[in-house]
């Protein structure tokens, strides 16, 4: 039987929060991302940005899909945070050794990117 701690940790839903850095301007990214995480069964729960060149975006997606919206978020040119990086790989991991069990279970990300355009 797991201690009492143990549980508590267990039960927390994967709430995240992570920063990044691209080089797409703002509105463009935002319609990738969104793409991108549709793509994969996620969801939109919103997005914005503001003049700096800041996006965020927030969506949530089923544990199953952990893989798929990792490599959909490299794949729109993000650049995560070695913290977002990590804690991405350690959902991935989880699920994967627990899929029957937690596959279906929702994860958020609360994503915030400060985009540097190239200008030409």
């Amino acid at each position: 039987m797991l201690n009492r701690d143990v549980r508590d940790i267990m039960s927390v839903p994967w709430a995240m929060e992570m920063k990044s850095i691209s080089i797409e301007e703002p509105e463009r990214l935002v319609e990738t991302l969104t793409g991108a995480i549709q793509g994969c069964g996620g969801w939109m729960l919103g997005r914005g940005g503001d003049h700096t060149g800041v996006v965020n975006i927030i969506f949530e997606f089923e544990r199953q899909n952990c893989a798929d919206i990792y490599c959909a978020l490299m794949g729109s040119g993000l650049e995560l945070s070695p913290g977002g990086h990590a804690t991405l790989t350690a959902l991935c991991q989880c699920t994967n050794r627990r899929q029957e069990s937690c596959g279906k279970e929702v994860a958020s990300i609360e994503l915030e990117i400060q985009t540097f355009p190239c200008r030409r």
